[in-house]
């Protein structure tokens, strides 16, 4: 397993609490379906991503592509930046790129009860630390309506797979260089992390 595949539980929390926008790819009947789609996911006690919980359009192809095979490669795409020998201060060095990636096969279970669940666990966790968190409600009968043209769904994960390529074959000085030059603070924080007993 190469370095750049190690990563725990929590670093799949991490990633999704951040990134939760994913694309969600299905095969169709005239080739592969996908769509992005905010997904928020689901733990067991010991931390363990168990499955994803979103919804789509009804007339979205990625709908019925999954109605007739009900099997998902969803992808997550996490931080990425371009790192230039000027943030490693060496100019025979090649440049990179670093970027965290995650990969989930997931079986699909849609459930037109479970739509209005599945709304409100996105709202809630999309709103949540606002000053005055929106709630569905405040749409008024417009909700039902948008109700009727969307179907939640539960994502089992089946297996997961991912890489975090975040300079964890640098060398301390290079790392602490890069990260000291590095503009892009959401990959220097993930570059940290995933590093921190090198620096």
């Amino acid at each position: 397993m190469s370095i750049f595949e190690r990563f725990d539980d929590a670093d799949i929390r991490a990633l999704l609490d951040a990134y939760p926008l994913a694309w969600v790819c299905a095969d169709g009947a005239d080739g592969m379906e996908a769509s992005l789609l905010p997904l928020v996911g689901r733990y067991d006690e010991q931390g363990k991503l168990v499955e994803l919980i979103g919804h789509l359009m009804r007339l979205n192809p990625l709908h019925s592509a999954l109605e007739r095979r009900p099997r998902a490669s969803i992808l997550f795409k996490g931080p990425d930046a371009y790192i230039s020998p000027e943030h490693a201060r060496l100019r025979d060095w090649a440049p990179t790129w670093n970027y965290a990636q995650l990969r989930i096969e997931a079986e699909i279970m849609f459930d037109d009860a479970f739509t209005g669940s599945a709304l409100t666990m996105l709202i809630d966790e999309m709103e949540r630390g606002r000053h005055e968190p929106w709630h569905a409600g405040e749409l008024g009968p417009r909700y039902q309506t948008m109700m009727k043209k969307i179907v939640g769904f539960r994502a089992r994960v089946v297996s997961r797979s991912g890489k975090f390529k975040l300079g964890q074959d640098e060398k301390p000085d290079v790392l602490k260089n890069i990260l000291a030059r590095l503009p892009d603070t959401a990959t220097a924080a993930w570059m940290t992390r995933f590093n921190t007993e090198r620096l």
